[in-house]
């Protein structure tokens, strides 16, 4: 074998060499005397197809790199040639999976998430096409020396981007032009808000990963008479206590990991959390869909739920969850997505040596004691003791949003989602 991996590897190099001087026909001579010795081998198999891709022979390429990729299928490289010979197909959908395969790979692979944002936009998925260009150009602001080529298409894509823009503001200023109108003074926090998402203007903010609403209070925990339905919840805390438990000794099948990262995601603060039950959670409502089997088992949870103004946005809000941290596991600092919204903790299990920070402010949970704080800024939780944690979960708005502003953003993210 040592005898045959030698003349392989000569036979590759002799390839390469013919095709650096321009040598085509001696360097398809060298691959396939390499073929003829390892024919499944995918690094001679993908000599192949970029020979052929050169001769523009694009379904031999497609066929030769759809072999390398099954002999070696942890290669990003062979996943993304597979898609360039799709691509020169005009296969859309061979060339979506096999640029999916290189991601689940590799979640930052910079130019399978560019191809991924120019397939999205040919073939009109434009919400997709808009997140994955908006990804790519934010990824291509921290590297250097980008070829020229790369430069003129990150340009194009940027302009795809702010032509969208253009194109949702006309969406929203239609649909929401004479609440806006009727009241300019009220609604100088929502333009700004508008203007920012839409890339219009910059705000200087504290750190949230979506949508930022401007000139909001940044509030660690917010008072708790913003929140005069507090009391009425508190009194609820023993029934809804004794449900969680329920849900808990029954074998915890609608429990599931809280954090749930996508498959290629390079390792990160939360990789140790990752499809874990040492942070898990058991939803009642998430992303403004009710959970009825987890809600018919929890039915004091569900009527003090609905007992509660809630920030009600189709696809996004709200969510309502028991959240359950085991002895000794530790949430890492981060911040939430819009603070358009408030999070509030009702705590039924708390062990000694519990606490959580938010900013520069860290407390004990009490049982029956809820909070509301804002979630864009910094926080963190730590379980010390040998118990396990339980807490409900939920969100509002933010107090500081009138109701005219709510009932604009609700409109907003209607339209965006349109």
């Amino acid at each position: 074998m040592d005898g045959q991996d030698t003349s392989v590897n000569e036979l590759i190099a002799a390839a390469a060499a013919a095709r650096q001087r321009g040598a085509a026909a001696d360097e398809l001579r060298m691959i396939d005397r390499a073929l003829a010795l390892a024919p499944s081998d995918p690094r001679v198999l993908n000599a192949r197809g970029m020979r052929a891709l050169a001769d523009r022979d694009n379904a031999r390429a497609r066929e030769c790199f759809a072999a390398a990729a099954a002999a070696d299928p942890r290669e990003p490289a062979l996943w993304m040639n597979l898609a360039t010979a799709n691509r020169h197909l005009r296969n859309d959908d061979g060339e979506r999976v096999s640029l999916m395969h290189a991601l689940d790979l590799d979640r930052l692979n910079f130019m399978a998430q560019l191809r991924m944002a120019e397939l999205n936009q040919r073939t009109g998925n434009v919400s997709a096409a808009i997140e994955g260009w908006q990804g790519v150009l934010t990824m291509a602001k921290t590297m250097a020396n980008l070829r020229p080529d790369l430069l003129e298409t990150l340009a194009r894509g940027h302009e795809y981007v702010a032509e969208r823009a253009v194109v949702l503001a006309a969406a929203i200023e239609r649909r929401l032009g004479d609440a806006l109108a009727a009241d300019e003074a009220g609604t100088q926090r929502f333009r700004a808000c508008m203007d920012h998402a839409l890339g219009r203007r910059a705000i200087y903010r504290n750190e949230c990963a979506g949508v930022h609403f401007p000139f909001l209070p940044a509030v660690e925990f917010f008072d708790r008479d913003q929140f005069p339905w507090f009391a009425a919840l508190e009194e609820r805390t023993a029934a809804i206590r004794d449900e969680a438990l329920r849900l808990i000794a029954d074998g915890g099948a609608l429990i599931r990991p809280y954090v749930r990262q996508e498959a290629g995601t390079p390792d990160n603060k939360w990789s140790s959390l990752d499809q874990s039950l040492d942070w898990s959670a058991c939803f009642l409502w998430e992303y403004g869909v009710r959970n009825d089997p987890v809600c018919a088992l929890c039915p004091e949870t569900a009527d003090a739920l609905a007992s509660i103004p809630q920030n009600i946005i189709p696809g996004k809000s709200p969510s309502a969850f028991f959240s359950l941290l085991k002895p000794h596991a530790h949430i890492p600092a981060h911040t939430g997505v819009t603070n358009t919204r408030a999070i509030i903790h009702l705590p039924l299990v708390v062990p000694e040596n519990c606490r959580f920070r938010v900013g520069g402010d860290t407390r004990p949970w009490r049982v029956g004691e809820a909070f509301a704080f804002d979630d864009t800024i910094e926080h963190e939780a730590w379980n010390d003791s040998d118990a396990l944690r339980v807490v409900l979960i939920l969100d509002v708005w933010n107090p500081y949003l009138s109701e005219k502003e709510q009932r604009l953003m609700q409109g907003f993210f209607e339209a965006a989602d349109a």
